[in-house]
């Protein structure tokens, strides 16, 4: 049989930060974890963690195991998961570094941000770091993937990252992101730009995710997809699907049901290998190619994303409302239930358009800072991309890349100070992980991390400057965290067009910021941003905080909705204890 199948796996945890620890800039960062007690099943056995991130990672030791016999198979670990995998479980570690060496490591965004959403400064940075982190794992790879978190990709995005590589690129998306202009370009070898693409299959993807179709159903629906046409003439083409590598973990049999649906393909004559495996053979002529295959130039949606509201499109593809609060297409802002509560996503647009500002903020003085020590605009981009070799040094110092603070440096003049400000542009980053916008509660683990690590980078800044006049900025900034709440007015967010005419009133923005915890009448972020002044606010500074009830900056949080099945000793909020 002709028909080629490939799939892929996406592995990213946010982690469960309550708060980072003083530091120099000089080392790795340290921080204090969540403890949260949970537990999840696995073939009958038991994984627990002191927070939901340490239960997920304990996982993956099951999961190489299966993997470890499969092919076919592709693998992205964003960068931060794959340090603290490293941190939390060497052996599993090393095994994860084994199978990316065995099957097709892909590349992926460092901090799993919207990566669209950041300034192109941003984008530059980690796309550099993204293939510095990866250098080890695909250095012999003539065509490689990459991963963009959510799948979230425009057409300039994708040049930046094209422009960080040698090497040809196949970009790893979803089938509703993509644009076909001819029939034929169906699952076969497509160009975007200078790269190549592949969408997944979604029907069967989340079939296998989301435990709707048992195993003979999804060989059923992979062999759907022949193609006659394809088959006759004798050209390979590829079914590709893709799915969160925590998909394994939805059920105690999720990954005997993997294993089982791989040997079902097999047994019908269905050849795996990986999108990028694919991709290389129709180059080298090793597949035979349809008259102009490879060349077909496949048009993609901007803004679309491989896990959108599906039921708000108009027009049949994705974008990233999930992540916006408001549908791209007419500026709406909507509204979407949870355990039986319609909550309005006006939240999302709040809280997007605060962390642009805090990100420009950021960036501000971080490289105004590297001005004062005399390092130019394109040495302080170099000294920010040197900077990864620092921040996740001990991944590097395992593959004996070079990770002194001297190498870091160097496009810095030397200069120590500047280790400090490389720090804070990196905590930064680490504030801007995709996930608090997924959910549709506002009070979740996630967005109590993202504002806490982003408050800390302020504070940095505030002590960095001080006695200096750009000190009033970064405390204004701080203090938008602070009253988060009265960005509704200051902003006029009740201005914005609505889809069911209430979700922009004031009500509405209340009750999404309610608390979802018993010991704080505070929102998440206000909570947040209070759980971190209260510690590290000092002298002048502590006057930021003075209005506000310490008693009530707790990091408990509610619970995120995808977790629930997770057997918490906790179960009616996700609890800090200390």
């Amino acid at each position: 049989m002709e028909m080629k199948y490939a799939h892929h796996f996406h592995a990213y945890q946010p982690g469960d930060i309550v708060y980072v620890k003083d530091g120099k800039g000089d080392r790795p960062i340290e921080y204090e974890e969540r403890k949260s007690p949970v537990a999840i099943r696995i073939r009958g056995e038991e994984v627990r963690g002191e927070n939901w991130t340490q239960a997920m990672l304990y996982s993956y030791e099951h999961i190489a195991d299966t993997l470890s016999r499969m092919k076919g198979i592709s693998i992205d670990i964003e960068p931060f998961t794959f340090l603290m995998l490293f941190n939390y479980h060497k052996s599993t570690f090393e095994d994860a570094v084994e199978l990316l060496r065995r099957f097709d490591a892909v590349p992926t965004t460092p901090f799993h941000p919207i990566v669209p959403h950041l300034d192109e400064f941003e984008q530059r940075i980690l796309a550099r770091v993204s293939f510095d982190f990866y250098a080890p794992l695909i250095s012999d790879k003539p065509v490689i993937g990459y991963w963009l978190p959510e799948a979230v990709i425009t057409r300039r995005t994708a040049e930046i990252i094209e422009s960080s590589t040698d090497k040809k690129l196949v970009f790893l998306l979803d089938e509703r992101q993509l644009l076909y202009d001819f029939p034929q370009a169906k699952h076969s070898c497509n160009r975007y730009g200078n790269s190549f693409i592949f969408g997944r299959e979604w029907g069967i993807s989340d079939a296998f995710a989301f435990n709707t179709l048992d195993v003979p159903g999804l060989v059923s629906a992979t062999l759907s997809h022949r193609d006659d046409h394809k088959e006759n003439l004798g050209v390979p083409y590829l079914i590709f699907t893709a799915s969160d590598l925590e998909s394994l973990l939805g059920n105690p049999a999720q990954l005997d049901r993997f294993t089982a649906w791989m040997e079902g393909l097999e047994a019908n004559s269905v050849e795996r290998v990986s999108a990028m495996e694919f991709v290389g053979r129709k180059l080298s002529g090793e597949y035979r190619r349809l008259d102009g295959e490879c060349s077909f130039e496949m048009k993609v949606k901007d803004y679309s994303a491989w896990s959108d509201y599906f039921d708000l499109s108009t027009d049949g593809k994705t974008s990233d409302s999930r992540w916006l609060g408001y549908r791209r297409a007419d500026g709406k802002v909507f509204a979407r239930e949870v355990n039986g509560r319609k909550i309005s996503q006006l939240w999302k647009v709040a809280f997007t358009r605060l962390f642009e500002e805090l990100n420009r903020t950021v960036r501000f003085g971080v490289l105004k800072g590297l001005e004062d020590l005399g390092v130019g605009p394109s040495n302080a981009e170099e000294f920010l991309i040197r900077y990864a070799r620092i921040f996740f040094r001990d991944y590097y110092d395992h593959f004996d890349m070079e990770t002194s603070p001297d190498y870091a440096l160097e496009p810095a003049n030397g200069e120590g100070d500047a280790l400090k400000l490389g720090r804070v542009y990196y905590l930064m980053l680490l504030a801007n992980h995709s996930c608090p916008r997924f959910w549709e509660n506002l009070d979740t683990r996630v967005a109590f991390g993202n504002v806490s690590v982003m408050a800390k980078a302020l504070i940095e800044l505030m002590e960095y400057f001080d006695g200096n006049e750009l000190r009033s900025l970064f405390v204004g900034a701080c203090l938008k965290l602070l009253n988060f709440e009265g960005l509704y007015h200051l902003w006029n967010l009740g201005a914005m067009p609505s889809l069911e005419g209430w979700e922009t009133d004031e009500r509405a923005w209340l009750d999404a910021l309610s608390p979802e915890v018993p010991n704080s009448a505070y929102n998440v972020v206000t909570r947040a941003a209070l759980y971190v002044g209260k510690r590290d606010l000092k002298g002048e500074l502590r006057s930021l905080i003075e209005p506000y009830n310490l008693s009530w900056a707790v990091a408990d949080t509610g619970h995120i909705p995808g977790e629930v099945h997770g057997h918490w000793e906790k179960g009616e909020w996700c609890e800090h204890r200390l």
